[in-house]
């Protein structure tokens, strides 16, 4: 019988992927800085062998790039970048919407306007792990609505790639979730799909221009070899 492996030790490549993705994303490493293991094994107090597992990961995505007998490098990352990650987990998310839209029951729709309320509260009391959290159950619950799991798991690897905690932790970007969220769920409980699926993709892409604001301020791209690129 083959030997299973250890479900936390599956875990830690990805956990190790979702850190360092979270700080190229950011800004925190920028373009042809070296992501060195051993720092990164001693800050999520793990072993080096996830941590080199979780950089081989983030290179098959393009996030940074292997140099021979010196580690790994960030890859550039561009605004291009930055909008075709949304624009895919825009797609994916608002055929799942539309489709909740038709599926949608009371009880359903009763759970999500549950979620919206301490999503309120959370953002009213300043908690930065509760917002992300319920804004997260609130998406969640759209997708489970749509009864399409292999649509959601496409949509699951997609969103991997998002700095989801970063972006929601954004002003500007939560007080377009209190008036998008609220709006999408009224298409849901009149089942306007074709509304739902409008409002799912704009709501995604705003998180887009938001982010590329919000990293422009911390200086990730040079202006100019942004201008030239184009």
């Amino acid at each position: 019988m083959p030997q299973l492996l250890n479900p936390r030790r599956q875990q830690l490549p990805d956990h190790v992927a979702s850190y360092v993705r979270e700080m190229i994303i950011s800004g925190k490493v920028r373009a042809g800085d070296f992501v060195r293991i051993d720092p990164i094994a001693d800050a999520l107090g793990i072993s080096t062998t996830p941590v080199r597992e979780g950089l081989l990961a983030l290179r098959s995505e393009g996030f940074v790039e292997m140099v021979p007998r010196r580690g790994f490098v960030v890859a550039p990352f561009s605004k291009q970048d930055v909008r075709d990650l949304f624009w895919a987990q825009a797609q994916l998310a608002g055929e799942l919407a539309a489709r909740a839209a038709k599926n949608a029951t009371a009880p359903q729709i009763a759970e999500l306007e549950r979620i919206l309320h301490e999503h309120q509260s959370a953002i009213t009391e300043g908690d930065a792990q509760r917002i992300a959290a319920l804004g997260h159950a609130f998406h969640r619950g759209i997708n489970l609505i749509a009864c399409s799991p292999r649509l959601a798991g496409l949509l699951g690897s997609v969103v991997t790639n998002h700095p989801n905690r970063f972006y929601a932790s954004i002003e500007g970007r939560l007080a377009t979730t209190q008036e998008e969220h609220p709006l999408l769920l009224d298409a849901l409980r009149k089942h306007a799909w074709k509304r739902a699926r409008t409002l799912m993709e704009k709501h995604i892409l705003g998180g887009a221009d938001q982010l590329i604001t919000e990293l422009e301020q911390l200086g990730l791209w040079d202006t100019g070899a942004e201008a030239q690129a184009v």
